[in-house]
């Protein structure tokens, strides 16, 4: 009786959750089962009966997932794998079923239904215990989300200003592109000398783009439309020449101040600045007010 409820307790720490479903190693049932030449027997027996073995009774775990479970559960079952060329698979509740048919062993049939009874059990425990699985789950994603918040909210206090020397285009490009990315809804872009380099920053941000720049631009009418017709009409253009400096407004709140053109990130010494006084930041948008809508 001991021994057999030994063999019970390691059925069920030999039960893991992929794609959702409860699943076996072969390698697992192999050793349960008693077979002399490991998974070669349990993979020939398959091989033999394949119409009784389809996707949802048992499938081969991709690298990710057998990485992810190594991860999680160091076992010595797993740790054979660690030399071998193919990914092991896994049997669904369902295919451990078909296979006791399919593998004569002495111990197969007894011990089949041994692991049919723990599938059952544990299909019992996650059923009863459902709302706690589920109120855990959303503690975790409240979790998450908290951190991204305090993340996004660090993130801001670590680029109040920041100097880039000359040499440093990719790095000062690669800065302001994660600036505009912050945006929710809208971005404006104040920069008299704006020319396509701004329009290949700009090309995957998901919000709408206004674009302030000088009457006589380095942008033709002919690059505002062809990138409007490629990316959705997302980028609208006002004309006005009394900026001398370049800014970057986020959905009219957070307002990023440039002290060159993007399109001479990194050619020269700069640096960008975050702009806290609220005055200041009250009169830029107010301004603004009279060019955009």
């Amino acid at each position: 009786m001991e021994e057999l409820i030994k063999i019970d307790e390691n059925i069920k720490n030999k039960i893991y959750v992929i794609r959702g479903r409860q699943v076996m190693l072969d390698s697992d049932l192999a050793e349960f089962y008693k077979c002399k030449n490991g998974t070669k027997t349990i993979n020939l027996a398959v091989k033999r009966n394949l119409k009784r073995f389809p996707q949802d009774f048992y499938f081969q775990l991709s690298k990710e997932e057998y990485d992810n479970l190594k991860f999680q559960f160091e076992t010595s079952s797993m740790n054979e794998y660690g030399g071998i060329r193919k990914l092991p698979y896994v049997f669904t509740e369902q295919g451990v079923a078909m296979l006791a048919s399919v593998v004569r062993t002495e111990v197969a049939a007894e011990i089949s239904v041994r692991i049919m009874r723990t599938f059952v059990s544990m299909r019992h425990y996650l059923y009863d215990n459902q709302d706690i699985y589920r109120t855990l789950n959303y503690i975790n994603n409240k979790m998450i989300e908290h951190d991204e918040k305090l993340d996004k909210l660090f993130s801001h206090f670590d680029r109040k200003e920041k100097l880039f020397l000359d040499g440093s285009e990719y790095d000062s490009y690669s800065y302001v592109h994660s600036i505009i990315k912050d945006v929710n809804c809208e971005v404006i872009i104040i920069d008299p000398y704006a020319d396509v380099e701004l329009l290949d920053m700009v090309k995957d941000i998901d919000a709408r783009i206004i674009l302030i720049m000088k009457n006589k631009s380095l942008l033709s009418e002919k690059q505002i439309n062809k990138f409007n017709k490629d990316y959705g009409n997302k980028l609208s253009v006002a004309k006005n020449d009394k900026f001398h400096d370049r800014y970057i407004i986020l959905d009219r709140n957070t307002i990023y101040h440039l002290g060159t053109s993007i399109n001479h990130l990194g050619k020269r010494v700069f640096s960008i600045t975050l702009l806290e006084d609220k005055i200041v930041k009250s009169d830029l948008l107010n301004y603004i007010k009279n060019i955009v809508k």
